[in-house]
């Protein structure tokens, strides 16, 4: 499996806030939130690593390049207008085949992640899996409307009557998404949410894998918040 980090934001709401380092190199637990995300992914059979960061970002960018992994560590050095333009430049250097994006500041338990992880890797009828969750955490969430298999229907900024999932900010797919990425790109379409819609749109079929909770790091209060949560 390969992965994708995109930790390309600025960060600067923690920075507002007078968290003094990189959102990335926030330590949770002990470990930075990267490289928590890095180790994640080598216990999960990682064959690659992608990763993006703003050009803004050289403590990141230095802490990534003195890393000595077991697999090949692609870094981008990119400052982006959004997540889905990381992704495009992210698809230029992630190899062929399936791989899983994530980004830096989604904070998930290992035991979780794994288990949806296994899942994609058998899975042989979607062309992706996205995970999803009933905990609704973001700021401005992105619902995902499911049918009775957890096919996914439709992306939504609002919920609705029969709502019960947002997603997780993880996504699991084929390199066969880049096309309509590709196409994104040309059309001038921004935002991450656009592009999910653009994939069910052109037919590609994704499943959502439902994790019961997973938390985001946007503000100071979200660290101690995602400390507890590890914790539990």
């Amino acid at each position: 499996m390969n992965y994708a980090i995109i930790a390309a934001g600025e960060g600067s709401r923690l920075a507002q806030e007078g968290v003094a380092k990189p959102k990335p190199l926030v330590e949770l637990q002990g470990e930075p939130m990267i490289g928590r995300l890095i180790n994640i992914m080598l216990r999960c059979n990682a064959e690659s690593i992608n990763i993006i960061v703003n050009e803004h970002m050289t403590e990141v960018r230095e802490y990534l390049e003195h890393l000595e992994l077991p697999v090949p560590l692609n870094l981008v050095v990119k400052t982006t207008p959004s997540s889905m333009h990381s992704l495009w430049h992210l698809s230029r250097v992630i190899p062929q085949g399936k791989f899983c994006l994530t980004t830096v500041d989604t904070i998930f338990r290992e035991e979780d992640f794994k288990g949806y992880i296994d899942a994609f890797e058998a899975d042989t009828e979607h062309d992706g899996m996205w995970a999803v969750t009933p905990f609704v955490d973001d700021e401005k969430p992105l619902w995902v409307d499911v049918d009775k298999q957890m096919n996914i229907t439709a992306f939504r900024d609002k919920p609705w009557d029969e709502a019960k999932y947002v997603s997780g900010g993880v996504y699991a797919m084929t390199d066969k998404a880049f096309t309509v990425l590709d196409e994104c790109i040309e059309k001038g379409i921004s935002r991450m949410r656009n592009f999910q819609r653009a994939l069910v749109e052109a037919g590609y079929h994704l499943q959502a894998y439902s994790i019961d909770k997973i938390v985001d790091v946007d503000h100071a209060d979200d660290i101690a918040t995602a400390e507890a949560f590890l914790a539990s």
